[in-house]
């Protein structure tokens, strides 16, 4: 698993329990983690610097005007990566990944929600798993710093399709995730496309529709566009490129139904 321009359950999970919890402010590692990175702003753009004892791998351009830093830490487990997400405003959410894509931690840089995995699941996501056999199923809880728990139940699957972008092999993948409350209640459901790199270890957005429980619906594409890597122009660039004249469309969450059908 990993999409907002990030993966979609890292990015479902920040989005509705900022929705529910926007203003609180953050709390232990976040406060930390959160300091290095809230040091870049427009006004500041330029190349990123990832926290002391961690290592800048790739910049990812993707569209919806959005600029992926993808970088690993001698501190964390083998197969860990990070990576933080900086749009026109500056820096606006980062997060942690496991060796299977599992997302461990995250943190929205703006409104200070962090939110970690819950270590029991029913059955947790499998990057491994979506590779030998072509689909994953997932059930899993995430608990934020503010006490709020999301349960997140879905779906990978691998289309067969493949795509080069930037010199890049990608798989495509479909994916469907409905996250409820701790009560019950579906708060969001996504579905959507969705890149995967075996070599990499993690997934890339792609083109995906939201609907959340006030009866709204968004559809992104934040897909990569660029990848560079350490010596080529444009590594650690923090201002976004693509797409960044465009305004995200909002509408019923009665559209969203009709679209699927037909």
């Amino acid at each position: 698993m990993a999409a907002q321009p990030v993966h979609k359950l890292s990015i479902s999970r920040a989005y509705a329990v900022d929705t529910v919890s926007a203003g609180l402010k953050i709390a232990g590692f976040g406060a930390i983690f959160g300091a290095a990175v809230l040091t870049f702003s427009p006004a500041h753009a330029g190349t990123f610097l990832p926290p002391q004892g961690c290592e800048l791998k790739m910049t990812v351009q993707m569209r919806g005007c959005t600029v992926a830093q993808h970088f690993t830490c001698n501190a964390d487990r083998p197969g860990d990566q990070w990576v933080t997400y900086f749009d026109q405003e500056g820096p606006r959410y980062t997060s942690r990944i496991d060796s299977e894509t599992r997302w461990m931690e995250s943190m929205n840089l703006r409104s200070g929600i962090v939110d970690v995995l819950e270590p029991e699941a029913s059955d947790h996501a499998s990057f491994s798993t979506l590779l030998q056999t072509g689909h994953d199923d997932f059930d899993f809880w995430t608990r934020s710093n503010t006490g709020e728990r999301l349960r997140n139940i879905g779906a990978d699957t691998l289309t067969g399709e493949t795509r080069v972008i930037d010199g890049v092999p990608l798989q495509l993948t479909r994916f469907q995730l409905k996250v409820y409350s701790s009560a019950g209640d579906l708060l969001i459901e996504m579905t959507g496309q969705q890149f995967v790199n075996a070599d990499h270890g993690r997934f890339y957005g792609g083109v995906e529709e939201r609907a959340d429980w006030t009866g709204e619906r968004q559809k992104t594409d934040e897909s990569p566009v660029t990848f560079t890597m350490p010596g080529e122009a444009g590594f650690g660039a923090t201002d976004p490129v693509f797409d960044c004249d465009m305004q995200m469309v909002w509408a019923p969450a009665g559209d969203l139904q009709q679209g699927r059908a037909s």
